[in-house]
């Protein structure tokens, strides 16, 4: 089988790549080993041509690597499509949030607010500056620190109300996840693979991801609180 391939990810995909992985090599397939980070350190690493083999991060990332020559051209394999959920302290009230006007006004009705430093968190900035409330919940927006999932926040009692990836709250011990964003606002990320500039097994990379995004794979995606990105279409 030979040496494993090296991957980096982002922390929204670091359980189903860790399946995944796993699953690849009872199958006998590839063996492949990916260290997951905070998105913007991820993509800063492969930017400075670390070598590794293969990257899953969010699309709009990869196309960035891919435009600065760290990713191959044409290497881009869309994978999951990943939903925000928004959670509170495990035991908390659970405001309502079944509406978008609901949603706003819980976010206003919260203490404070907690965000990543990742595209759902860049998302949810925006969001807020369209509903025009971004100056009134100054000074109680608290984004975590890259790697560190929302949920801690919350479970710690560091932030009332939490937006995060579904995959990344999913098994997070003191949190009530109370449910997607509603219709009318819904924030899904896009998260991709590509075959790293740096690697010197790129065929083997180029089938890996061709696997990680087959039908084979949906199950796992699912139940990690996301969906398969080919069913976007």
């Amino acid at each position: 089988m030979g040496n494993l391939i090296s991957g980096i990810s982002s922390m929204a995909t670091r359980q189903l790549l860790a399946e995944l992985a796993h699953a690849c090599r009872q199958q006998g397939g590839v063996a492949v080993d990916f260290e997951s980070l905070g998105g913007v350190d991820a993509a800063k690493r492969v930017a400075a041509g670390e070598p590794f083999d293969v990257v899953v991060l969010a699309a709009d990332a990869i196309d960035k690597l891919i435009a600065g020559g760290s990713v191959l051209a044409g290497s881009r394999v869309d994978l999951v499509r990943s939903p925000v959920a928004i959670a509170v302290r495990a035991g908390a009230a659970r405001p309502d949030i079944g509406s978008e006007d609901a949603l706003r006004r819980a976010v206003l009705a919260a203490g404070s607010v907690g965000y990543s430093t990742g595209p759902s968190g860049t998302a949810l900035l925006a969001l807020f500056a369209r509903w025009g409330i971004t100056d009134e919940l100054r000074g109680r927006l608290v984004q975590a620190p890259p790697g560190v999932p929302v949920g801690k926040l919350v479970a710690d009692g560091a932030v009332a109300l939490g937006f995060q990836q579904l995959s990344e709250m999913l098994g997070q011990p003191g949190i009530d996840v109370i449910g997607a964003m509603p219709p009318g606002c819904e924030i899904v990320t896009t998260f991709s693979g590509g075959v790293c500039a740096t690697s010197t097994r790129a065929d083997e990379v180029r089938a890996l991801l061709a696997w990680l995004a087959s039908p084979a794979t949906a199950e796992a995606k699912r139940h990690q609180g996301m969906d398969p990105a080919q069913e976007s279409t």
